[in-house]
C-alpha cells in the first residue's frame, strides 16, 4: 500500500480504526498519497473488517489493546524515524505509543481518540500534535478528557473540535460520516503536512 510521493511531501505511518480496513480508511490514505504524501497503512486484523464501530471494539477486546499496539508499532521497524504517526480511533493507539517512544517523530495526528500521555511514558519536548474530534462524541468520555489537558499543558499539540456526535466523521463508508467535518478535517491536516515537510 506504499506509493509514490513528491519531494515536498512527508511520510506517515496510518493506523485504521476498530472497524478494520474499510473502503473509507483506505479511501483516506489515498487522498493523502495523491497530496504527495508517502502513506504506510499496515492491516492490524490480517484481513477482518466490521460493519459496525461496536463489532469493530468486540473484536480489538477480543485481540487484546496491547496486541493491537505491539503490532503497530512493529509495523514501523524497517521505517525512517522522521515521519508522522497517524491513527483513526483505536488507531490512535498504536500512533501515539509510537510518537512517544520512536524518537525522531515529525509529528502526529489524531482522529477521533487520545489517550493520556502518561499511557506510554513522557511527551517528548516540542513534538506538534494535532487531535480532530466531534465535541459530543459518545465513544470520547475519557479521550476527550485526555485531549483537552494535553492540548492545554502542552505547547504544539492543537485541538480541533468539530460540531456533531458522529465518531468516524471523516470515513466515506462509515454512517458517521459528516462531508462538511471531514473536508474541514481534510484541510487542516494538509496544512499540518505542509508544516512538516
Amino acid at each position: 500500500m506504499d506509493d509514490q510521493t513528491s519531494p515536498t511531501g512527508v511520510t506517515i505511518l496510518l493506523f485504521h480504526h476498530a472497524q478494520g480496513q474499510t473502503k473509507g480508511f483506505l479511501a483516506f490514505a489515498d487522498w493523502l498519497r495523491t497530496a504527495g504524501h508517502k502513506v504506510h497503512a499496515p492491516d492490524l486484523y490480517e484481513g477482518r473488517t466490521f460493519g459496525t464501530v461496536d463489532e469493530g471494539v468486540a473484536n480489538a477486546q477480543k485481540v487484546g489493546f496491547g496486541e493491537i499496539i505491539r503490532r503497530g508499532v512493529a509495523s514501523a521497524e524497517s521505517l525512517p524515524r522522521d515521519i508522522v504517526y497517524a491513527g483513526f480511533s483505536l488507531g490512535v493507539l498504536p500512533a501515539q505509543q509510537l510518537a512517544q517512544t520512536r524518537e525522531g517523530a515529525r509529528g502526529a495526528l489524531f482522529y477521533h481518540g487520545c489517550v493520556p500521555p502518561a499511557e506510554f511514558g513522557a511527551w517528548p519536548a516540542g513534538l506538534p500534535v494535532e487531535i480532530h474530534m466531534m465535541e459530543k462524541d459518545k465513544w470520547l468520555e475519557e479521550d476527550l478528557d485526555a485531549a483537552i489537558a494535553l492540548a492545554k499543558d502542552v505547547p504544539n499539540v492543537k485541538l480541533w473540535l468539530y460540531p456533531g456526535a458522529g465518531h468516524l466523521f471523516a470515513d466515506t463508508s462509515s454512517t458517521d460520516y459528516d462531508e462538511a467535518a471531514a473536508a474541514l478535517l481534510e484541510e487542516r491536516t494538509l496544512a499540518f503536512l505542509r508544516r512538516r515537510a
